[in-house]
């Protein structure tokens, strides 16, 4: 049973990733994991995580203030009392719930309590926690607001230096050297954020562009095969519809050319259907083996005419110049074929009267001309230009100018300049000339 190209597709870049998997070390993968996990966490239940990380610097500032490692950093003129310092220490840590959603005002939230622990000298060090929500301005806030937020963060040390001086230095630095380290921490992972962003958008533009191409791809195959299938089917119908009225006029006169008639149809019957077989086979995804005979060339033009003489319409044939076999490709083969196979069954189908066709080719070294007359004198709807009173009768003309156009050729098909009959002009650039 064969794949589906879409699902062979999933299938070979899920073995591509597990293949990238195994070269990824260990621990490394491990790590990817848990961080992967946490990241899952975060955006199913953002609000649980923000409580969560409140919750365990809040634990961390009680534990400093009951233990009294706040003293540690103290200075030996501390006026703070205990009650204050343990305000300072919540004050620092439970306005983290929101450093996500509003981190500038946790911050301006921040910098009066910051402003009473360094006046105080209890120099607490849950105050450093104003860097978090500092952090998160580096990574979604413009440079302006990084850099007022900062000014917010260290104008109560500076300040604070001018009621200790004997802490200034240490307090400065540390605070300093703290804020520029989350800083330059929150400019990487901005970057890096905003560098996978980049990728990720460009992987789905090219995506959505390849699926886009493929829709196109199949909508102009889907016009090839329709345009194949119309040759086909519409030619050989004709020449069939041509036999049977000619076979019906002999039966009454001469049985013997009526019986001739039949078995050109059961002939050109089973030609239909041969490649009707043959173009339907291919599309099949379940024959990989389809049969795949070429498609027809000039060489087999002679045979078209045959066929069409069969079914009643009298057709000259005229060569004019030697052709330049280098230059005929098959596709430019092809299309000459199928223009004078159009040309040829709208004149069985829409020609009334005596009618017989010339068909002139024309070579020259540097175009192949094909020019298909007939001397019908019916007007029908076929064989006027393309109106929206009759558009499916059209859709052959504009069959013969999409092939003209595949080769950069024009083709022009109306009436004769005298009245009688209907002409096709198709004119092709030979492939070695073209610059």
């Amino acid at each position: 049973m064969n794949t589906p190209p879409r699902d062979r597709d999933r299938e070979r870049d899920r073995d591509r990733d597990r293949g990238t998997e195994a070269t990824v070390p260990p621990l490394t993968r491990i790590i990817r994991d848990a961080l992967d996990r946490l990241r899952a966490v975060d955006r199913r239940r953002p609000r649980l995580w923000d409580a969560a990380v409140t919750g365990f610097w809040t634990v961390a500032a009680v534990l400093d203030y009951t233990s009294g490692g706040w003293r540690h950093t103290a200075h030996e003129d501390v006026t703070a009392p205990e009650f204050l310092v343990l305000l300072m220490s919540l004050g620092f840590s439970l306005p983290l719930l929101w450093r996500r959603t509003h981190p500038l005002a946790v911050v301006l939230l921040m910098t009066p309590i910051s402003l009473v622990n360094v006046w105080t000298g209890a120099v607490v060090q849950a105050s450093l926690l104003q860097l978090i929500p500092v952090f998160q301005l580096v990574l979604r806030s413009s440079f302006r607001t990084v850099g007022a937020a900062a000014l917010l963060f260290l104008a109560p040390v500076l300040s604070g230096g001018f009621r200790i001086p004997a802490g200034w230095g240490q307090e400065v630095v540390s605070y300093v050297w703290g804020l520029v380290f989350v800083v330059l921490l929150g400019i990487a992972v901005r970057t890096r954020r905003e560098y996978t962003e980049a990728l990720v958008e460009r992987a789905h533009r090219l995506e959505h562009e390849r699926d886009q191409q493929a829709r196109l791809a199949a909508a102009a195959e889907r016009t090839r095969i329709a345009r194949e299938m119309h040759d086909i089917i519409g030619h050989n119908l004709s020449v069939i519809t041509g036999l049977a009225d000619g076979g019906a006029y002999a039966a009454r006169k001469n049985p013997e050319r009526a019986g001739q008639a039949l078995e050109a149809i059961g002939t050109t019957s089973r030609q239909a259907l041969s490649e009707l077989r043959r173009l339907l086979g291919v599309l099949r995804d379940d024959h990989p083996d389809a049969e795949r005979t070429p498609q027809p060339t000039l060489d087999e033009l002679t045979p078209l005419i045959e066929r069409v003489r069969r079914a009643g319409l009298p057709v000259h044939l005229e060569l004019n110049g030697e052709p330049a076999t280098q230059s005929l490709t098959p596709g430019l083969q092809l299309t000459v074929y199928r223009v004078i196979q159009e040309a040829l069954t709208n004149t069985l189908k829409h020609a009334t009267g005596p009618t017989s066709a010339t068909v002139t080719l024309t070579y020259s070294p540097t175009h192949l001309n094909a020019r298909i007359t007939d001397t019908g004198t019916g007007t029908g709807t076929g064989r006027t230009a393309e109106t929206a009173e009759a558009p499916l009768a059209a859709q052959g003309i504009m069959g013969m100018r999409e092939r003209a156009a595949l080769y950069d050729g024009t083709l022009e098909a109306g009436p004769r300049p005298e009245h009688t009959g209907w002409r096709v002009q198709l004119r092709l650039p030979l492939e070695d000339t073209h610059p």
